[in-house]
């Protein structure tokens, strides 16, 4: 074959004293001593009849440059293509021999390479770059994939604006467990552009040197180094001369003159964490903290975003300001989920459709003017049929926080980047905790969803703690960094406490640390819903509270003398305002002791008081401790009243507990304990009320939450 091209300083051919051959090109570097000719020979060609012209300006070494050689196959001699090749393309040849060569062997002969191969069938250009990462550059090639399978129409619920706030997630035990479509915003609570507003004022607004974050559908990954003005003129071009098709899902606006505009739904207010626990002095300009409330998407038609979940399981508000979208849901049931770990950031996401590893897939179809919420750790694609613009946001809340850290594990499982995480994730989890031990200590009554949400955030919280404790340094370093050091000094002692007091709130009567979930326990036969059950009963007998340890590695000081008086029975008759039980009132006002004061329009009723005392005395390290426990029952009856109708009230007023964490839960001395309360050992029927002395200088002790028949 030809050669082109020579190099400077070339290696010295050894001459074949027999002729080579065609496809003899070997060559042997110059020994020592045999280059006797100059450079200035070595740069001659053998064919040269005249000096290459030169321009104006131009030197010999660039000249030297510019010149094109050719070697003959056979005798590898050197020679200017200008010299010999008579005007032909050099690129073209493909065996080329020197005049004397051809004379002295007929047979050989100067061969042209062969033309490329054309096609006459019109091809589609290839995205190499998606290749390579396994992608086909077909933006339809999502909808090909749905074709056939097997769509549900949805079964959400369509509610008014008006009907969605607290009191729908305290009375719907699937509020916030399915999307909802809320097809007009009027009693919402929330605020969004005004009618006609568009891509344009978004631009306006916003300017047209805001970066923008694009994403290619066809390969769903960023196109790097757009602006909003970029956006703008590509939004207007006519589709058909589009070059690809984009979509914007990633503009947050929240610190813009845009989100004055914006004002998420009242119930998202409500619920949304960074809202509730991240200080309102660390959020705004300056500061960083978890923006996901306020995002603007704008996406043309024919856009596609394949099956995910939203970052960190958080739920989602989202409302059409114009055009039209189509939602394809899959449930977060533990089975779905585990297939979408398998099937996201593997080779099986680029040609398999998600809805054949899951059960079921439904689809929800939204025009201008509604409003949607998706809640925890649903699976969705989204198509959009017509130009668009969306307003929506993220947010987290205490209503499925188990899911929340499930998805956030699948993050992490499957490699998903950090900067497309929901942002300080963990430090938001420890202002969240933060609170909710405060609130526990304030004995303020949560929802047992709320309950085993908290209870799940303690677990993780305390799991933060140990890698502090126990993990690698660069694992302990990243961990405390995580922690705000404006709330919380101590954060082991803190997420253990607030599993403690969470697990005692629930009615646990264990702290057993290897319980890793919630197990629905049996009441009367009848397993508890969502995992909750009655609080501890009392037990029996008197006798047998020694015998039962309300956590693990406590057990009760025993009692050095415990003496029962005798029964003191007492029967009298009153006049009392015979009690309204059809109504609730009546419960309050017997409770609170109101309902038994004398009234001259009272009715007469019989009343049949039993009291018993109990008192017990023990040694302290101090001194000695007593405690007198008072039950007092009360039987009420009116006169000429059928006995079904006379309510049995009893008055009575709860004991603390001296219920003790665990060793391992405790918090350090200067952490302040608040005693729990022992309601949840009280007799329904009786009254008890308890009472302990320090003796001897010593300071006074809690009271036990005794156990009684």
């Amino acid at each position: 074959m030809a050669r082109s091209r020579r190099r400077s300083g070339r290696t010295q051919k050894t001459p074949d004293p027999t002729g080579a051959t065609d496809d003899d090109s070997q060559t042997q570097p110059a020994q020592e001593g045999e280059d006797d000719h100059d450079d200035g020979d070595d740069d001659k060609c053998p064919a040269c009849k005249d000096t290459p012209v030169k321009s104006e300006g131009e030197g010999e070494q660039a000249v030297a440059d510019k010149e094109k050689w050719v070697r003959c196959d056979a005798c590898k001699t050197w020679f200017h293509w200008r010299c010999v090749g008579e005007g032909g393309d050099l690129d073209a040849v493909g065996k080329w021999f020197c005049r004397p060569c051809l004379d002295a062997d007929p047979a050989r002969v100067i061969t042209m390479k062969p033309p490329a191969r054309k096609s006459a069938r019109k091809k589609t250009q290839r995205d190499y770059a998606g290749l390579n990462a396994g992608q086909e550059a077909d933006p339809t090639r999502f909808l090909r994939m749905m074709e056939g399978k097997v769509i549900k129409r949805d079964p959400f619920k369509r509610m008014k604006g008006s009907e969605v706030g607290l009191e729908w997630l305290e009375n719907d035990e699937n509020a916030m467990k399915e999307p909802i479509v809320v097809e007009s915003e009027e009693g919402l609570g929330m605020k969004m552009p005004p009618d006609g507003f568009s891509v344009d004022d978004v631009v306006e607004v916003l300017g047209e040197d805001h970066p923008v974050e694009v994403i290619d559908v066809a390969t769903q990954s960023n196109s790097p180094n757009w602006t909003l003005g970029k956006w703008l003129e590509y939004w207007h071009t006519e589709t058909s001369k589009r070059d690809k098709i984009r979509n914007v899902i990633s503009l947050e606006i929240s610190g813009t003159p845009l989100a004055d505009q914006v004002l998420p739904p009242r119930i998202v207010r409500e619920l949304d964490w960074v809202e509730k626990f991240w200080p309102n002095t660390k959020k705004g300009r300056g500061h960083n903290y978890p923006k996901v409330q306020l995002y603007c998407l704008m996406g043309v038609g024919g856009a596609w975003t394949d099956w995910h979940i939203d970052f960190a399981g958080s739920s989602v508000y989202y409302h059409i300001l114009s055009g039209a979208k189509v939602f394809y849901f899959i449930r977060p049931t533990p089975a779905n989920l585990a297939a979408y770990e398998r099937w996201s950031g593997t080779e099986v996401q680029n040609h398999s459709w998600l809805g054949d590893m899951c059960d079921e897939v439904f689809k929800v179809e939204l025009k201008t003017g509604n409003t949607m919420i998706i809640p925890t750790g649903w699976i969705h694609a989204v198509y959009t049929p017509v130009d668009t613009l969306v307003f929506g946001g993220n947010f987290l809340h205490s209503y499925n926080v188990p899911t929340q850290l499930r998805v956030r594990e699948i993050e992490i499982a499957t490699h998903v980047p950090k900067r497309f995480r929901f942002p300080f994730f963990v430090k938001l989890c420890w202002y969240a905790g933060e609170k909710y031990l405060r609130d526990l200590k304030a004995r303020e009554e949560f929802p047992p969803r709320v309950l085993e949400s908290v209870e799940a955030l303690a677990d993780f919280l305390v799991a933060e703690a140990r890698t502090m404790e126990r993990g690698t340094d660069p694992a302990k370093r990243q961990a405390k960094e995580e922690v705000p050091g404006d709330r919380i000094k101590d954060a082991p002692a803190l997420a253990r406490e607030l599993r403690w007091r969470v697990r005692h709130a629930a009615g646990y009567s264990s702290d057993d640390e290897n319980r890793s979930h919630r197990k629905a326990k049996s009441v009367n036969g009848e397993a508890a819903a969502n995992g909750m059950g009655n609080k501890r009963k009392r037990v029996a007998m008197e006798s047998s509270e020694d015998s039962v340890e309300l956590f693990r590695n406590f057990k009760r000081p025993a009692w050095d003398h415990v003496e029962e008086g005798p029964t003191e029975r007492e029967s009298k008759t009153l006049k009392v305002r015979r009690p309204d039980t059809k109504g609730s009132d009546w419960v309050r006002e017997w409770v609170s002791g109101r309902g038994d004061a004398e009234a001259e329009d009272g009715e007469a009723a019989r009343v049949e008081r039993k009291r018993d005392v109990i008192v017990k005395v023990r040694r302290t390290a101090k001194g000695l401790e007593r405690q007198r426990v008072e039950r007092v029952l009360e039987e009420w009856a009116w006169n000429g009243a059928p006995s079904a109708a006379s309510p049995s009230v009893a008055h009575k007023t709860e004991p603390t507990g001296d219920v003790e964490m665990a060793a391992e839960d405790r918090p350090p001395p200067a952490e302040e304990k608040a005693e729990p309360t022992g309601e949840d050992s009280a007799m329904p029927d009786a009254g008890t009320t308890g009472k302990e002395e320090g003796v001897n200088g010593s300071a006074p002790v809690a009271a036990v939450a005794e156990s009684t028949s």
